[in-house]
């Protein structure tokens, strides 16, 4: 993943991608699914520090467009410490 943020391809933050079958049947089910898309997806994102993996996929949306509307440097560096609290702690950790 790493060469890929090297290419271009994704970001250190932000919505983690998720696989073509599932977008679109998310993006059916929920309206605004699409809009994470808008950004590059990233290697770690709010959605994974605040909901981890097993959050349904509303809350997913939800948290992921919340990151894009609040975007900036700073909160890419809050997110960035919050995943390494969560490696190495394993607080918050789903």
């Amino acid at each position: 993943q790493f060469w890929n943020v090297l290419k271009g391809d994704m970001s250190l933050v932000g919505p983690r991608p998720e696989r073509p079958v599932l977008t679109e049947e998310f993006s059916q089910q929920f309206p605004d699914f699409p809009k994470r898309l808008r950004i590059i997806p990233g290697i770690t994102g709010y959605a994974q520090i605040n909901g981890g993996y097993d959050i349904t996929p509303d809350a997913k949306c939800k948290l992921d467009n919340y990151y894009i509307e609040h975007f900036s440097v700073w909160f890419d560096i809050k997110m960035l410490f919050g995943t390494v609290k969560i490696v190495f702690t394993g607080d918050g950790a789903r």
